[in-house]
């Protein structure tokens, strides 16, 4: 199976079903195939061949799908950037990638309308012989490195993948899926493939604006809604603020979430404000797109859970001497299965420290770096990431128990916490309706005394990342700017001047 197989597929069971919509527009699946097979041919005019890597860092539209299935078609490497890259890093990966083809928001006018000549000539590239096992997609994902590192993605692990998340949640033909993350980001771009799988139509919207998004996903008649985190919040803020009935029925069936934990109180707020709406949790990494998905039908079973391995897929948890512990005991999650990535472009050491042949089988093995157990079912409960997890006062903690006992707090919307350092102890930043005395109060009564944060500061927006994550190091930033000599000057912060006390202050 090949990425644009799917496509393919859906062409041929469904023609004129609705595939793509945006803000300018909308196309039917022959449609969509019309113009990924256009692009396949403006990409031969420009000399694109097999293993080729183009770079596009364009805005998320129909015309970014078409240029995908495209690339896929021509046997090159789609690398999909986030418009917001800065340059800094966008020259790191150029060089890491050596692509042939780098197209910017600057190209995208001129690109296209090469793209709609060959359409309406009806022009086709000379056919290429595309195999599973080449190179469909380039992730750049950022983690551990002071560079993006690129994650492999062969067609064969993306389609097991997508086939094998699309039976668990089941998208269908009569599905909305109303998807607001970049194709950047691999948790945007497998909602196109999911879509493709399921025959249904994806509405892309990341650029409009928040205040229309209540609005928005009830008048496009979403039925399934990917969430993270903070857009959970604002989801759920949002209809819980909505007065009188809304001028849109409510047609959401599912949200699937990732990214972090969402919060119990988040999700029994989606559950009132979309009556009969099920909440996915789901667990996992770029390097293997997805490790485990609570089935839709059991979103309120096992509300710690994690969910279930993807079908044909393990899940295991090993201790720091690579030996498998029982139910119950928490270790390193390693994922085992079709799903697992070759590992990073021309990254072997990072390559050989995340991806690991099986003692048994020499099948590679992704360790994550994060720790959880399983049960007796085989459910999975994950812990924290190992970046996440520290020592204080002598005990052993996770920034994520820490932000989840903020986040039980009545009047806490938002939970980030800054791990202490050498220099400065733990801290908790909020968005909050209570001042911080209040919320270290209440976090004591949640708590051991060791986990308590010294320090608390409100701010009417905590700072995130491209992927709806806190920017940790952004609020580690900003810790460290209000402690340093006073001739020092401190980048600006996408936040109103805190307020804060500390724990002291809390009693």
């Amino acid at each position: 199976m090949l990425v644009h197989s799917f496509l393919d597929e859906a062409e041929a069971l469904a023609p004129d079903a609705h595939a793509v919509r945006d803000g300018s527009g909308r196309w039917t699946y022959r449609e969509l195939a019309r113009y990924s097979r256009a692009a396949e041919h403006w990409l031969q005019q420009r000399g694109v061949r097999h293993g080729d890597r183009v770079v596009v860092q364009w805005e998320t539209t129909r015309e970014l799908v078409a240029l995908m299935f495209g690339v896929s078609r021509r046997g090159a490497v789609f690398v999909p950037l986030n418009p917001g890259m800065k340059q800094y890093h966008l020259e790191s990966v150029i060089a890491n990638a050596e692509p042939v083809l780098v197209l910017t928001a600057d190209d995208a006018a001129d690109t296209w309308a090469g793209i709609e000549r060959s359409a309406a000539e009806g022009a086709l590239a000379e056919p290429t012989a595309v195999s599973p096992l080449d190179i469909a997609v380039l992730v750049y994902t950022s983690g551990s490195t002071a560079a993006p590192k690129g994650v492999v993605e062969p067609h064969a692990q993306i389609a097991f993948a997508t086939m094998s998340i699309g039976q668990v949640l089941g998208y269908r033909d009569d599905d909305v899926v109303f998807c607001r993350f970049p194709v950047s980001w691999d948790y945007g771009l497998y909602k196109v493939l999911l879509s493709c799988h399921g025959r249904s139509e994806i509405v892309l919207a990341g650029a409009e604006s928040d205040l229309r998004l209540l609005g928005l996903i009830r008048s496009t008649g979403a039925t399934v809604v990917p969430i993270v985190p903070s857009l959970a919040a604002m989801i759920a803020t949002l209809a819980e603020r909505e007065t009188g009935l809304p001028e849109e029925p409510n047609r959401v069936r599912m949200f699937t979430n990732t990214g972090a934990a969402l919060p119990q109180s988040t999700i029994e707020k989606l559950r009132k404000s979309f009556d009969g709406a099920r909440v996915v949790r789901q667990f996992g990494q770029t390097e293997c797109k997805r490790i485990t998905v609570m089935p839709p039908e059991l979103d309120e079973h096992r509300p710690d859970s994690v969910g279930l391995p993807l079908p044909g897929t393990r899940v295991l948890i090993l201790d720091e001497d690579g030996t498998e512990l029982g139910p119950g005991r928490v270790g390193e999650i390693v994922a085992a299965g079709p799903h697992v990535m070759p590992g990073y472009w021309r990254a072997p050491e990072l390559t050989a420290r995340a991806f690991r042949p099986d003692p048994l089988t020499g099948a590679l093995r992704l360790h994550t770096g994060d720790y959880g157990s399983l049960d007796e079912d085989g459910y999975l409960y994950f812990e924290g990431r190992r970046d996440d997890m520290f020592k204080r006062k002598g005990i052993r903690m996770s920034t994520l128990e820490i932000e989840a006992a903020a986040l039980d707090v009545p009047g806490v919307h938002a939970a980030a916490v800054v791990p202490p350092t050498d220099t400065r102890d733990l801290c908790l930043f909020v968005e909050a309706d209570l001042p911080p005395h209040t919320v270290l109060r209440e976090l004591a009564r949640r708590l051991e005394p060791q986990k308590v944060p010294s320090l608390c500061r409100v701010l009417e927006r905590i700072p995130l990342t491209a992927h709806g994550k806190n920017a940790t190091a952004e609020l580690a930033r900003l810790l460290d700017a209000a402690t340093a000599p006073a001739a020092a000057t401190a980048p600006a912060a996408a936040t109103t001047a805190p307020t804060t006390t500390t724990a002291g202050d809390a009693r």
